[in-house]
């Protein structure tokens, strides 16, 4: 590169020849005294060494020689000045390049260097060439940086040492030798060239703009060259750029790379994988310009928790769509993801059913912890602190705390922690590792938010957690084609503590998924749920094994649909744990629940083992709305006595008030029982009875009794005792409020026969 060809700059002064009057005996600036008639300094036409040129005696203790011209100097321009000199007579002096650093407004700039590096006469009568180069950049070779605020200069030399030397000076030269400093194929601008200093003090906000800026005419790369360069302010660039250096910046000042946004630029940029995504993520969150943020395949080795929210250092609500896509997080060993725990004491009403009260030692419970007491149910975690009012908010009721008792609460550490937002909404995960191993929980997502999504992420070897919800984020949340990975492979079942995921909110879709061997895969309060195709497997090697529940509903009315699952050596827990007043009252009772079409697996256990329990947490609770259809149960190595059981450890449930159930067109396999209504029965007596005892009581779902007999069919004929044909109606008789799954069938008169029975558990309507 050459300004004086591209850009048709008049660097070099005029000679000697054209006239004194534009050399100036000062700094060169306007008003200086001049060597136009001065008595020691004459014009020498034909020098045996330069032809033309200016002779001078000095007389004062350092001459000048400036041109009073403005040679311009721009941006990642280097020139070079150049003086012939010899000595003639007298003392030997001292000679070196000196120049005055003009800024805008023809001020000088302060601070800089103006004067080259000196050269002392040895001799009378030898050409000397004195040189220096002055660019914007301090580069190695320049030797005098001026940086961007100088926009001319006015260039010459400088005498010193004794009076009386007389030397002779050739016409000054000056060159663009950008070219020494720059490829000659030039596609890529360096920040040092506007100015920055990579001393990680100085502040090259402007100089990295600038350098954006000339980069941008030609499309030009910017590089950003060794060193360590401060950055005070937002900077973004237009152009692409690619880092040699580091850059460092406030938390709160943002890099913006509308280039390259990725995540191995940012990496490169701080020097740093940790920073360099904290800074990736302020840029995606709060800039407008990208929706990806691309780890490249990049693993990232956090040594601590990252506080997402913290890592933007501004507010915590927003809606816009944004994805991290295409990485690996690995977790470091160290102390930063230990587990730390506080005791406190607190008061519970459901009065306020989310709030904990007087509660001591508040300023140690951190929000996300996880709340654990007599009467909390699985997965209740802190949401808010309050410590002046000591108070602590719940992500769920307690079904059975004591108005005051004591609470621990266990925080966890995640890899990647959104607990400080209070709102995020459409934020994406696609195809990203968290190899955990051991060592941290996955993802703690924020108070509030809306469809968020994973897809086809891995959580391996989760410490305690993969995904936790610890308000309302996981509103409309989906789970899709991600694997979930127990750091418990090797523990018995009912030993594991790990939990793939929960839900506190409604409408997620969980779909085709892969889990092995947590305590529970998911634990899922709300309504509205979609959970389909998944495969979620807790088996151990042991014999007569404890199998845990793998999906555990924590809502009596569901509204919720499980389908085309592979549920494999566990079972479905539905409670409602999560209710400040567990006794039904009026209100929506266990109900809305669908589930069709999967493949039930056990191996390995004992008799009393069931695929499907319901466990009420306070009495008077019914079931309306249930289908149980299509659905293999299969037993490997075992053989249970059925495939449903009420677990009324704490209460029953309300058979007589039972409504709409279908339980039908499911396959067993090695099940003693199998489980189905309405259930056709065959009846036979031998001798003749007028009441028939119709026992249905082992079909019925969760044994409940019959509530409705909706057919019977006469095969064949009924006699009476004297081996009579009778042809009769008969009714049938109930077992009232109480309840059972065996009832009368009365005739009018004592017949022997057989009868085809229809029982349903419900009423439909």
């Amino acid at each position: 590169m050459n300004k004086a060809i591209t850009d048709g700059l008049v660097l070099t002064p005029p000679p000697f020849s054209q006239g004194l009057d534009v050399w100036s005996r000062g700094d060169g600036t306007p008003g200086t005294p001049t060597y136009d008639g001065f008595a020691t300094a004459a014009f020498v036409p034909a020098d045996q060494d330069f032809g033309g040129c200016l002779e001078i005696v000095k007389t004062e203790t350092t001459q000048s020689l400036r041109y009073m011209g403005e040679t311009p100097l721009l941006p990642g321009c280097y020139l070079q000045i150049k003086a012939r000199v010899k000595a003639v007579s007298g003392n030997l002096p001292t000679v070196r390049i000196a120049a005055y650093a003009g800024a805008a407004g023809g001020g000088p700039v302060a601070g800089v260097v103006t004067q080259g590096p000196a050269t002392t006469l040895t001799s009378y009568g030898s050409v000397t060439e004195i040189t220096a180069i002055v660019g914007t950049g301090a580069r190695p070779g320049v030797d005098l940086p001026w940086g961007r605020e100088a926009m001319f200069g006015h260039f010459g030399i400088e005498i010193s040492g004794s009076n009386g030397a007389v030397i002779r000076v050739d016409d000054i030269e000056i060159e663009d030798q950008t070219s020494a400093f720059l490829r000659t194929m030039l596609d890529w601008v360096d920040v040092k060239d506007f100015g920055a200093v990579g001393d990680n003090v100085t502040d090259n906000t402007a100089a990295f703009e600038a350098a954006d800026a000339a980069a941008a005419v030609t499309g030009a790369t910017v590089l950003v060259s060794s060193g360590a360069y401060y950055l005070a302010d937002d900077v973004t660039f237009e152009s692409a750029v690619r880092f040699h250096g580091t850059v460092s910046m406030p938390d709160d000042k943002r890099l913006s790379l509308r280039k390259n946004f990725d995540f191995e630029t940012f990496a490169d940029a701080f020097g740093d994988e940790e920073i360099g995504f904290r800074k990736a993520f302020q840029t995606l969150i709060l800039g407008s310009d990208h929706d990806t943020l691309d780890l490249g395949g990049r693993s990232i080795r956090l040594s601590q928790p990252v506080d997402m929210l913290a890592a933007i250092s501004a507010g915590d609500n927003y809606a816009r769509k944004r994805v991290i896509a295409n990485g690996q997080f690995t977790i470091q060993a160290g102390s930063a993801f230990d587990t730390t725990e506080v005791t406190s004491d607190g008061s519970y009403s459901i009065t306020n059913e989310l709030r904990l009260t007087n509660v001591t030692n508040v300023a140690n419970i951190e929000v996300g912890s996880l709340v654990i007491g007599a009467g909390v149910g699985r997965e209740v975690y802190v949401t808010e602190t309050n410590v002046g009012a000591a108070t602590v908010t719940l992500s769920q009721p307690l079904y059975g705390a004591s108005s005051s008792q004591t609470y621990t609460f266990r925080r966890f550490r995640y890899a990647l922690d959104f607990s400080g937002f209070e709102y995020l909404t459409r934020l994406s995960f696609n195809n990203i590792e968290f190899l955990l191993d051991g060592r941290a929980s996955g993802i703690m997502l924020p108070k509030a938010g809306l469809i968020l999504h994973f897809r086809d992420c891995d959580f391996f070897k989760p410490k305690d957690r993969a995904i936790t919800s610890i308000g309302t984020a996981c509103q409309g949340m989906l789970i899709d084609r991600c694997q979930f990975i127990s750091n418990e492979l090797l523990l018995r079942a009912q030993d594991r503590t790990t939990i793939a995921f929960n839900i506190n909110a409604n409408d997620t879709k969980i779909r085709q998924n892969r889990a092995i061997r947590f305590a529970h895969w998911a634990v899922v309060h709300g309504s509205g749920h979609l959970i389909q195709g998944n495969h979620w497997f807790q088996d151990d090697n042991e014999q007569n094994a404890t199998r845990m529940p793998g999906l555990v509903l924590t809502k009596t009315n569901s509204k919720m649909v499980i389908t085309s699952n592979y549920i494999d050596n566990n079972f479905i827990e539905w409670t409602n744990e999560h209710d400040a007043e567990p006794d039904q009252a009026n209100e929506f009772s266990f109900g809305s629940l669908s589930i069709t079409n999967n493949i039930f697996t056990v191996a390995r256990v004992g008799s009393w083992f069931r695929y499907i329990v319901v466990k009420p947490y306070g009495p008077g609770h019914l079931i309306n709305g249930l289908t149980v259809t299509g659905n293999t149960f299969k037993a490997l190595d075992s053989n249970p006595d059925r495939v449903e059981m009420l677990d009324d450890s704490i209460a029953g449930l309300d058979f007589s008030r039972m409504r709409n159930i279908t339980w039908d067109s499911n396959t067993y396999h090695s099940i003693g029982q199998m489980t189905t209504s309405p259930v056709t029965l065959q009846f036979i007596e031998n001798s003749p009875q007028a009441s028939w005892s119709c026992d249905f009581t082992a079909f019925m779902p969760f044994e409940s009794t019959v509530r409705n007999v909706t057919g019977v069919v006469i095969e064949g004929p009924l006699r009476n005792a004297t081996n009579g044909l009778e042809y009769l109606t008969p009714y049938t008789q109930l077992a009232g409020n109480g309840g059972s799954g065996t009832f009368a069938l009365n005739w009018p008169v004592a017949v022997s026969g057989k009868v085809n029975v229809t029982a349903r558990c419900d009423n439909q309507f």
